[in-house]
């Protein structure tokens, strides 16, 4: 079994690079394929999807993407969350894990996508600009809402679930293509534990906890 296992999505980059090289090299000169074969081996590492260890606290909030905290700040709402809340922004660069995954368990209750623009990843007014995928989960604890934003180079937001869909935390629900963003919104009362220029870690890091006397409450 592979360490880094490939999604599916990513066989047909690493397939036709390949090809190309395979046919480029066979018809013209064998040096014209090491170029495409370093290609295939670098969608292979883009689209690789690395066995991670979801935390059990079921309290815990995990990270939705592997990336960098590009800011956490304060919102007076969310539609979907209709109360005062906190959103963090995690910048993916074209070499980290493209894969997301769900922060918590629970049902898909709302989901959006919006067509838009493609302005690198990094700047503030991506997230209302660019082409963008949200949706909405619901458990009996809380609600939180992820977005998938696309950058300068992705150009496709791939989805893998749809409304009614019940999540467990730390499974994988879509990929951004090629440099993207990702947002977590969660209520005001969550704890969060990361701050601007943290790494973090799809499934594996703990974003914030929700605590548990805001459940008693």
């Amino acid at each position: 079994m592979s360490i880094f296992p490939v999604v599916r999505e990513g066989y047909v980059f690493i397939l036709s690079a390949l090809v190309l090289g395979g046919i480029l090299g066979l018809a013209v000169h064998p040096y014209l394929a090491i170029p495409l074969v370093v290609l295939a081996f670098y969608f292979a590492y883009f689209f690789r999807n690395p066995k991670r260890e979801i935390p059990s606290d079921p309290l815990a909030i995990v990270s939705p993407a592997d990336g960098t905290v590009q800011e956490v700040v304060s919102l007076d709402d969310d539609d979907f969350l209709k109360q005062r809340c906190k959103k963090v922004v995690i910048f993916l660069s074209v070499f980290d894990v493209h894969v997301n995954r769900s922060p918590i368990e629970g049902e898909i209750k709302i989901q959006k996508y919006v067509c838009g623009r493609f302005k690198p990843a990094y700047k503030d007014s991506v997230g209302f600009e660019n082409e963008r995928h949200m949706i909405g989960i619901e458990n009996p604890r809380l609600r939180v809402t992820v977005t998938q934003i696309a950058g300068i180079l992705a150009r496709r937001i791939v989805s893998w679930v749809t409304l009614d869909d019940v999540l467990e935390k730390g499974e994988l629900y879509g990929l951004i293509r090629f440099g993207s963003c990702t947002e977590l919104v969660v209520p005001e009362e969550v704890e969060i534990f990361v701050k601007k220029g943290d790494k973090v870690v799809g499934g594996e890091t703990v974003i914030g906890r929700l605590s548990e006397t805001c459940i008693k409450a």
